[in-house]
């Protein structure tokens, strides 16, 4: 269990007291007002990530190298999938620690990202093997420059 976790609704209650204490009724309402009001732009946040990744395919990612790029530790599964506008496809059971999630792109290159309680842990970028072409390409004769583009060749 992380610090954050005890210290966040530690200070809120703190707040509510010294609202007690400096204004009476008046403050306690005020601070529960402004509590709530970060609650309702926590969940507007997280419900318009999850209503945008939603609209597009699972583990889609329009590029996984520039993904990969902007990945750093600790950031957290909803910020990811605000990045990328997809959810990630899983890759380990429901409940089971760490959860790993896959983004492809068009390419087939994927990013695997590992995540200990929503905080991303390592990632890996896995681009497919580049298969080179053998075939030689044949000068274009000028005649089908000509018919092709229309223009003759310069005759310098």
């Amino acid at each position: 269990m992380t610090l954050s976790k005890i210290l966040v609704p530690v200070a809120g209650l703190a707040l509510l007291v010294i609202g007690w204490r400096s204004y009476g009724l008046a403050g306690v309402v005020g601070v529960a007002g402004g509590i709530m009001m970060f609650l309702l732009l926590h969940f507007t946040r997280t419900m318009t990530v999850l209503r945008r990744a939603g609209n597009r395919p699972m583990g889609y990612v329009d590029s996984a190298v520039m993904f990969n790029a902007k990945l750093k530790p600790r950031m957290t599964l909803l910020h990811v999938i605000a990045m990328t506008r997809s959810i990630g496809a899983a890759q380990t059971p429901e409940g089971i620690q760490p959860e790993v999630f896959r983004w492809t792109d068009n390419g087939d290159s994927y990013v695997d990202a590992t995540f200990l309680e929503g905080k991303l842990q390592e990632w890996k970028l896995t681009r497919p093997a580049q298969v080179e072409d053998d075939v030689a390409v044949a000068p274009v004769p000028a005649e089908a420059t000509v018919a092709v583009t229309g223009v003759a060749p310069d005759p310098r």
